[in-house]
């Protein structure tokens, strides 16, 4: 048995900055509209970046790349992390809080822990209902951080403004494989993908050509050893 413990942050973060802007910027909604020759901006507004609050939960190797990131647009950093404050990020100006300040100051927050039984629907109904009202939330982490029911509720009541996931808790089975010709079973996955603010994409964050060098490269190593 081998592993590979680490491989590019850079696709995990970049992925979670493209659901950011796609969500912002209602990029899905207008493609799909230009392509059916829809050219109206109804239901198109978004809001500057630059100067908004970013949460970033879990400030590891990934963590880390999406804080630098997003300090390019201009954005304020608040992290939550049981562990050493990453320098780099304090650089930036990050200010590391607690978990229920995070959450009640960011207009954006992002999942980059790993799951543990300490994080395990560490996003529940009781933490939804902490965040600022209509904030975004992005999980390209694992999808045990985030209670998948208690989002439609919370996406129902404008609480939550909208939504990225590229994990979900019970995608085992269901991703990484075509189901486009059957009924999809899972009750609160179909209706998440309802909802024109939300974003779900089939835990494909790490998916680039460097990452699957960098697997490959580790594997064919670990082999060898």
């Amino acid at each position: 048995m081998t592993r590979v413990p680490a491989y590019s942050p850079h696709a995990v973060a970049e992925h979670a900055v493209g659901m950011i802007i796609t969500l912002n910027r209602r990029l899905h909604r207008a493609v799909a509209r230009t392509r059916e020759g829809d050219f109206s901006l109804a239901g198109l507004l978004g809001f500057d970046l630059h100067g908004k609050t970013v949460g970033v939960i879990g400030t590891g190797i990934i963590g880390r790349v999406f804080g630098n990131i997003i300090a390019g647009f201009g954005m304020q950093l608040l992290c939550y992390d049981p562990g050493k404050p990453a320098d780099d990020l304090l650089a930036r100006g990050a200010h590391y809080v607690e978990l229920d300040e995070l959450l009640a100051n960011s207009d954006i927050v992002s999942l980059h822990c790993p799951l543990l039984p300490s994080t395990y629907h560490l996003i529940d109904e009781k933490a939804l209902a902490r965040m600022k009202r209509g904030a975004m939330l992005i999980n390209t982490g694992r999808g045990g951080l985030v209670e998948s029911r208690a989002l439609v509720g919370a996406l129902k009541s404008g609480q939550l403004g909208n939504l990225g996931l590229d994990v979900y808790e019970e995608e085992g089975g269901l991703f990484f494989e075509d189901h486009s010709d059957t009924l999809l079973q899972d009750d609160v996955l179909a209706r998440l993908l309802m909802f024109p603010n939300v974003v779900i994409t089939a835990h494909q964050a790490f998916f680039t050509r460097e990452t699957l060098m960098e697997i490959a490269t580790t594997t064919l190593g670990n082999m060898k050893a």
